[in-house]
């Protein structure tokens, strides 16, 4: 059976168990090779590994590196979708039972913790003493280790990605040792790590920096949108009090930014929790999710009353509210036959009408059942080795729906290859932690970096044993 069919009940148990973290625990528990699958969140791309194992320490991970006679990959939350956190018939370490802090110097704003702790938990944390995380995904369900290994970022204006904020990492490589890495030891490690989707090493422990956590207005405006790069640089880059931006562009044109931004403000809260409670039921926005893709009219019901419904109303609450987004919102009632996916373009300033043109135009042509395109900003990358930001840039975060069969998977293969050839004839580049539908030429296209990538990779692992069907299709060819 294709692993992106649909599985039949019994390997639908064990993959919900995998999921669960619960095939294995510190030792793994003895479960048929056949039915050890690790999945993502779309659903797609499906790897069956040879043992599971969840490590509660660092102490335990090097043993099991140093023992482990195969390849090894690393997964986090479990949200990139196209294989980056398995190797077929390898061990996969299930990271999210790492999940402690390490220490928490309140007063010197940072904070260590085990990689495997998701950002809401951390949170929760240090909420208490009014400090917020400088730089994270929107959304806080993902897991500190798995943001620097994809080199996350959000809507943080002027941050960039998460390597700017990250003081140190705790690595285990290959044989086992234990190093730390930062900008002064072992920093060619340093940079691999962020964005090496785990091909250098297991990050045990990251060192943050963190912020006040501030309250904020939301303001929005509609803008132009060959008028947008002048707005940002003009209204939003050099306003002091701007704290989160995007911009969103709607079907099917996708031709309007909808401005979003979030400033620091001394106004009275809106909004009085400091944080979102968890386990909020998200069946309205579910529903609406699917009547925008589904029901004739979708992308008019968007613009003309949900957009405005969702953003008129004045807010202002803490910034770790806004930054405590569950990924549940987002989440359809099933993906038995269709699944919500992601993907990324990061595009010079220079190049921003014309890409944003470009895409739209593919996308109408493919009828792509998008429901957005958001619209953030990053100066250039001067940390990891491979970057997506080479230089200053707009990203074109792209939210879609696709069916699951194997002919809805070639058609987004298309019309994928299309948007990175826009792309790369943009100076721009594609971000990896999505599916894998690019040719070996454009990854190396877009990722000249490489080899260096793989000359600092092979200085500590010579024998490839960390590796995932990412860096397995991509990193060894030319």
């Amino acid at each position: 059976m294709d692993d992106r069919n649909p599985l039949s009940r019994r390997k639908f148990l064990a993959l919900s168990l995998a999921g669960a973290g619960l095939l294995s625990v510190g030792m793994p528990i003895p479960v048929s090779a056949a039915d050890l699958l690790v999945p993502n969140v779309t659903g797609l791309y499906i790897v069956k590994v040879a043992r599971i194992i969840s490590p509660v320490s660092t102490a335990e991970i090097s043993e099991l590196v140093s023992t482990w006679p195969g390849r090894i990959a690393v997964g986090g939350g479990r949200y990139s979708m196209g294989g980056q956190i398995a190797i077929r018939d390898g061990l996969h370490l299930d990271m999210r039972s790492m999940s402690r802090v390490v220490w928490f110097r309140p007063e010197a704003r940072a904070v260590r913790v085990q990689a495997g702790m998701r950002w809401r938990d951390l949170q929760e944390i240090i909420d208490s003493h009014n400090l917020a995380v400088k730089t994270m995904q929107s959304y806080s369900n993902f897991t500190v280790g798995g943001s620097v290994s994809v080199n996350a970022h959000g809507r943080y204006v002027g941050n960039g990605p998460i390597c700017y904020s990250v003081r140190s990492l705790q690595i285990v490589l290959a044989d086992g040792s234990i190093i730390e890495a930062n900008r002064d030891q072992n920093s060619e490690i340093f940079s691999a790590a962020f964005g090496g989707y785990g091909g250098v090493g297991v990050i045990t422990e990251v060192e943050l920096e963190l912020v006040e956590n501030l309250r904020m207005e939301r303001g929005v405006e509609i803008i132009p949108l060959d008028q947008y790069p002048d707005f940002f640089k003009k209204k939003i880059e050099q306003d002091s009090a701007t704290i989160l931006h995007n911009a969103d562009l709607m079907p099917p044109l996708f031709d309007v930014p909808v401005s979003v931004t979030w400033r620091a403000t001394s106004k009275p809260l809106t909004e009085f929790n400091r944080l979102i409670p968890r386990g909020l039921s998200y069946g309205t926005e579910q529903s609406m999710i699917w009547a925008l893709t589904e029901l004739p009219g979708g992308a008019k019901l968007q613009r003309d009353i949900i957009r405005p419904l969702l953003l008129d109303k004045p807010v202002v609450k803490w910034r770790n509210h806004e930054a405590s987004l569950d990924v549940a919102e987002l989440e359809p009632r099933t993906r038995a036959v269709s699944t919500y996916v992601l993907q990324e373009y990061f595009i010079p300033i220079r190049n921003f009408v014309p890409f944003a043109r470009g895409m739209a135009s593919i996308l109408r042509k493919h009828d792509v059942e998008a429901l957005n395109i958001s619209i953030r900003h990053s100066p250039a990358d001067k940390v990891s080795i491979l970057p997506w930001a080479k230089e200053e840039v707009f990203s074109f975060v792209l939210y879609y729906k696709q069916r699951t069969h194997r002919r809805a998977q070639e058609d987004v293969g298309r019309w994928t290859r299309a948007l990175i050839d826009l792309a790369l004839a943009n100076s721009g580049r594609y971000y990896l932690p999505y599916q894998p539908h690019a040719t070996v030429k454009q990854f190396n296209e877009a990722y000249p970096e490489a080899g260096q990538f793989r000359k600092i990779k092979k200085s500590v692992d010579a024998q490839n044993k960390f590796t995932n069907e990412l860096w397995n299709k991509y990193l060894w060819q030319t």
